[in-house]
């Protein structure tokens, strides 16, 4: 007997109605016919009374009831324990993040070992300057990053986080006055240069090389963390577009942040090495995915 044609017998031996079985189980009362007289056939038996008024089970039936009862209770308490067993992740999860990020992720990490209490997310921080290395060496299991992403050893998921942008100028600067500025004023400053080990179309993506107009865009300094920028534009040596969330999270001393008004929308999206998926990144990347896009914004806005 199929698992399906059970549970029609069982609902009807409950229901004593062919319509409210059929309306319960959301099939057709041909459909709960075909079943029963089916089951009648194999056993050589009625199973039910029926008159166009009344459905009573039989003898046969009430005893088919009671020990099929028990074997449908049985096989779905198994099943229930291999669905939960299939899904009941632990372990420990590295998320890497640059800077503040950590703190912009905590809704979904809260989510997410609330879904899976046996997990944690321990989260480390890495640098623009070597953005894959941490995760081709296994020391993170997937990143926060900008978009676009473009890695062959690389799975990229959808975009979890969006914000916008701000040029971070020395407060001596005379965009520091400023109330926005454009990209087509970068020509005009001198961005700091990250160096050889970020791929060329990754940078493009933050620090353009020229601006909408195709007036190239100067590189000064050369700065591996984003603390040596700070450092770097405090000096007045350099200006730097950096993404929103830093004028929250970050008050640097002798540092003005002035709006980027035609700045690209920053889109941040989960990115893990391809042959090291794991269930447990799986069900992080969906809840993160869930839950976004969603902009990033001050706690008190």
């Amino acid at each position: 007997m199929e698992l399906r044609d059970i549970e029609i017998f069982l609902v009807l031996a409950e229901e004593l109605h062919f319509g409210r079985t059929a309306a319960r189980l959301h099939v057709s009362q041909a459909r709960v016919s075909q079943a029963i007289k089916k089951q009648e056939r194999r056993i050589g038996a009625a199973l039910f009374d029926r008159t166009s008024r009344t459905v009573v089970l039989t003898p046969v039936g009430r005893r088919l009831r009671e020990e099929l009862g028990l074997a449908y209770d049985l096989i779905n308490e198994s099943l229930a324990r291999a669905t939960v067993a299939s899904t009941d992740l632990s372990g420990t999860l590295s998320l890497g993040v640059m800077g503040a990020l950590g703190q912009e992720m905590r809704p979904v990490i809260e989510a997410f070992t609330a879904e899976h209490p046996a997990c944690e997310v321990v989260v480390k921080e890495f640098h623009f300057s070597d953005p894959f290395a941490e995760l081709r060496s296994g020391r993170t299991d997937l990143q926060l990053m900008w978009l676009p992403v473009r890695e062959p050893d690389l799975s990229v998921g959808a975009c979890v986080l969006t914000e916008g942008r701000v040029l971070a100028v020395s407060d001596d600067s005379p965009w520091a006055g400023r109330q926005s500025v454009s990209m087509e004023d970068l020509a005009d400053c001198l961005l700091f240069d990250a160096g050889s080990d970020v791929p060329d179309y990754w940078l493009e993506a933050m620090l353009p090389g020229h601006t909408p107009l195709g007036r190239p865009i100067p590189r000064g300094a050369r700065a591996r963390s984003f603390h040596e920028i700070l450092t770097l534009i405090a000096a007045q040596q350099v200006v730097s577009p950096l993404n929103e969330h830093v004028t929250w999270h970050y008050t640097p001393p002798g540092i003005t942040f002035v709006p980027l008004h035609d700045a690209p929308t920053t889109e941040w999206a989960l990115v893990w090495p391809t042959a090291r998926e794991s269930a447990r990144v799986r069900a992080f990347v969906a809840t993160a995915e869930r839950l976004g896009p969603r902009p990033v914004r001050r706690r008190d806005c």
